[in-house]
């Protein structure tokens, strides 16, 4: 189709097709955006376990991210999990001075609790890739990680948006996916606050649903859509998408990316 645009992941790889990459790319399809992607790091898990977490050679991902980048030309980025701290530099190295928005989800733990970044690469996380991201979309736990606060109600989102904040990026969005009773997000950009609430579906099945709002804020982004619009139109789809997830496998399951998007423009 001509004049579709396309958008790059940078993340790790989930064989059993629900999170990282493999989640990324089915998302941006299904926004109507072409997917391009640079593989992070390689994982052996499925909706039960995560048993390894292997990172690529940093000089790996940056050719890999240089050969898009000469050629694609993505109209938006985001990032998942990077996994070491060479390949978080690289990556923020690889981005820096781009005229294209970029959204870090800072993937640091598994669903199942299995670190998906070293702790040698939060000092990496914060000093250059947050800096130069246009969002970034921490849930309850990697906030608390990154700002060092226990969050647990909306009022400690809105402190610790504002802490992350100073550490450079543009947008912040902490997900309220676990706070107990109604999930909240809290959005903090430029001294301003937006509140999106949404409902609780009560199911085992939510693998990959950081990995699928990001890449739809992403694809959005990629698109033209303001942030602000972009945001409740990325959460109303993942909404519906776990509501109608397709019970694969016998743990933690995976979203139904093929959700239709209700209110795209």
């Amino acid at each position: 189709m001509a004049g579709l645009a396309a958008a790059l992941t940078v993340a790790g790889s989930d064989p059993s097709g629900g999170a990282g990459i493999q989640a990324d790319l089915k998302t941006f399809h299904q926004f109507g955006i072409y997917g391009a992607a640079a593989i992070a790091c390689v994982t052996v898990q499925n909706t039960m376990r995560v048993s390894r977490v292997e990172p690529l050679d940093a000089r790996l991902v940056r050719e890999q991210i240089d050969a898009v980048l000469e050629d694609i030309h993505p109209a938006a980025a985001k990032t998942g999990a990077l996994a070491a701290p060479d390949i978080v530099l690289t990556v923020a190295e690889a981005l820096r001075g781009r005229d294209l928005p970029l959204v870090v989800d800072p993937v640091m733990i598994s669903k199942h609790g299995t670190p998906l970044l070293s702790d040698s690469a939060y000092g990496a996380l914060r000093e250059h890739l947050l800096p130069i991201a246009t969002l970034v979309t921490p849930n309850l736990a990697e906030a608390s990680l990154l700002t060092g606060m226990e969050i647990i109600s909306v009022p400690q989102m809105r402190r610790a948006a504002e802490a992350i904040a100073e550490m450079g990026p543009r947008a912040v969005l902490i997900k309220g996916g676990h706070l107990s009773g109604l999930p909240v997000d809290v959005l903090y950009w430029g001294g301003r606050w937006e509140e999106y609430a949404g409902q609780r579906v009560t199911t085992a099945n939510t693998h990959g649903t950081g990995c699928a709002y990001s890449a739809a804020i992403t694809a959005l982004l990629a698109r033209g859509v303001a942030l602000t619009e972009a945001i409740p139109i990325a959460k109303a789809w993942l909404t519906d998408a776990i509501r109608t997830n397709p019970g694969i496998g016998h743990g933690s399951g995976p979203i139904n990316h093929l959700a239709p998007v209700r209110t795209a423009p």
